[in-house]
């Protein structure tokens, strides 16, 4: 699947809001500020991906990053 900004912003969002917790609530648990939050959950494409990272760990979302298949191209 390829993912979007605004896919990984949606499942934030979602995440935050089945835990109970307000944006200021994640901006001050994961250490970034509120505006990096709003903007993060809205998709901006811009956001800076170690703070989205940190956001994702808090929230405990789980990432794979898969290389492509190399067999065969030797």
């Amino acid at each position: 699947m390829k993912y979007t900004a605004k896919h990984i912003g949606d499942l934030i969002r979602k995440t935050r809001k089945s835990l109970g917790l307000t944006q200021k609530d994640l901006a001050l648990t994961s250490g970034t500020g509120l505006r990096f939050i709003i903007d993060l959950e809205k998709g901006k494409p811009t956001c800076q991906l170690e703070k989205a990272l940190t956001v994702l760990n808090t929230l405990g979302i789980k990432m794979e990053l898969t290389p492509p298949s190399v067999a065969g191209r030797e």
